[in-house]
């Protein structure tokens, strides 16, 4: 059993209906400790339908919203401001023990921090995870992109549970690392693409599936991220304004090469400079391109071309390094034809737009409506769908193509929550559904397209099982960084 001297179950949460309630051990697992049945928890979910499991009722528990200390998972949390603070959030509210917090901005992760009292707090997390050890079940990431990986790779190697925001990782080689390394563990996984849990991310396969548009060989997605929240296209800033009191800037650059503070890069701004983020692909193309590839069962591209533009001209028939991300890009990607479900599915085009740049409104739709601001519209030879970010619910053109889609019947099994998920899995309930075996070949396509914006106008031949840009060699220098000293995927 863990040792809870030094870490006081918090008081706990109410958890809402019946459904996300614990469980008891399955028969025969009766005398394991209550660790090892929770690292054991991969293991036997990954044999397991999907949702089979008990449910104790709430009389045993000890009544409305009661968890017993013995069913609640102890997780530490690697950034605990912004989305990572939100992320903590959720789970302690779904049951969550947080016992450990780190954040290398003690300002920034003062609500985390106060919400929290009694969990340890650190800078640094190879220090805490090497210090709370015995007492953390699960680990979630929620930093800037350019750390994922190396707090990721950290948790796994420690044998913790893991979950970790989107993109899964900053470059491609690191995807293709931690996918692997999480799967030899056999710790549970999941990224934050939230959308993947919805009804409506379910309704597009069925339909798709089902054939109620023909057979999709066009598909376009988009963004109105970039530029908006955060610029792009600018140079690096001037200046070297003091570092705040509450930062530590030398555990917030973690493994890329050393530069001078400067407010535009953090908090805020990150996602836009390329040594630090992923810019709008990264930052939404893991919520949009995720379902097309899940409903097509797209594996690797095979092909990837970027158009970009910085000052209003399109840039092209060069490889270029940049700071920041263009202003506006357009991404194509061509899929290859494929086997899924016993059907040959034919070969597919996907294409990105963003930066205020969007796909020609479907003729279909009545009046003045609009496409959403960010969404997936697939083309079909019976007919088109579209639907917003995040597992937006779908919508068919024409319109009376939804009488087909009403007699279909549900063929994937609904989940109680993307975030629900995840914390049951690590109880040895059900399974995640964008585990790193899915959110890893999306990390990659996504990222693929990030590269693809380093040579504008020109056509990559990509070879995705071995990680190869085959026709542009100098394009493999960027499908990773050489880390710091001190930092490794090790």
């Amino acid at each position: 059993m863990i040792d809870r001297s030094s870490h006081a179950p918090q008081s706990p949460e109410p958890l809402g209906d019946d459904s996300h309630g614990a469980v008891s051990p399955p028969p025969g697992r009766a005398g394991l400790s209550r660790r090892r049945l929770l690292l054991g928890a991969a293991t036997t979910v990954a044999a397991a339908p999907a949702w089979s499991f008990m449910i104790v009722p709430r009389h045993v528990l000890g009544g409305e919203g009661h968890v017993p200390p013995s069913e609640r998972v102890n997780l530490a949390g690697v950034g605990a401001g912004g989305m990572g603070g939100g992320d903590i959030a959720t789970f302690a509210k779904l049951g969550a023990n947080v016992v450990a917090l780190c954040d290398v901005d003690d300002e920034r992760a003062r609500g985390s921090f106060d919400a929290h009292p009694k969990a340890t707090r650190y800078k640094d997390f190879r220090k805490m995870l090497d210090k709370e050890a015995k007492h953390i079940d699960a680990c979630t990431v929620g930093t800037p992109d350019h750390t994922h990986a190396v707090a990721a790779m950290a948790a796994i190697s420690a044998g913790k549970h893991v979950y970790v925001q989107k993109p899964l990782t900053h470059t491609l080689r690191e995807a293709r690392t931690v996918t692997e390394a999480a799967r030899r563990a056999g710790v549970v996984t999941q990224m934050g693409n939230q959308g993947h849990a919805t009804e409506g991310a379910r309704l597009t396969n069925e339909w798709i599936q089902a054939g109620i548009i023909g057979d999709v060989r066009e598909v376009h997605t988009w963004s109105d991220r970039a530029g908006r929240l955060w610029k792009q296209g600018i140079s690096r800033p001037t200046g070297s304004p003091p570092i705040p009191a509450t930062l530590d800037w030398n555990l917030w650059l973690g493994p890329v090469a050393e530069r001078s503070y400067h407010p535009a890069y953090c908090p805020h701004s990150w996602r836009g400079w390329v040594d630090f983020g992923t810019g709008a692909l990264g930052d939404m193309g893991c919520h949009i391109i995720d379902h097309p590839m899940w409903a097509l069962s797209l594996g690797s591209p095979t092909t990837v071309e970027a158009r970009i533009t910085l000052d209003g001209a399109y840039l092209e028939g060069s490889t270029r390094n940049f700071d920041t991300f263009p202003i506006a890009a357009i991404v194509t990607y061509d899929f290859p034809a494929r086997e899924a479900a016993g059907k040959t599915l034919p070969p597919v085009r996907m294409t990105w737009y963003e930066g205020g740049l969007m796909p020609p409104t479907p003729p279909e739709l009545p009046g003045l409506e609009r496409l959403p601001d960010n969404g997936v519209l697939y083309v079909g030879s019976k007919g088109k769908m579209f639907h917003a970010s995040h597992g937006g619910t779908p919508r068919l053109l024409p319109a009376d193509l939804a009488d087909q889609a009403k007699a279909v019947a549900p063929s994937i099994p609904r989940s109680p929550g993307h975030y629900e998920e995840w914390l049951l899995a690590c109880k040895g309930q059900g399974m995640t559904m964008s585990n790193f075996d899915v959110s890893g070949p999306l990390t990659e396509t996504v990222l693929l397209g990030v590269l693809a914006m380093r040579a504008p106008g020109e056509r990559i031949e990509w070879d995705g099982a071995n990680l190869h840009v085959k026709n542009l060699p100098d394009l493999n220098q960027h499908l990773h960084i050489d880390y710091r000293p001190g930092w490794s995927l090790g």
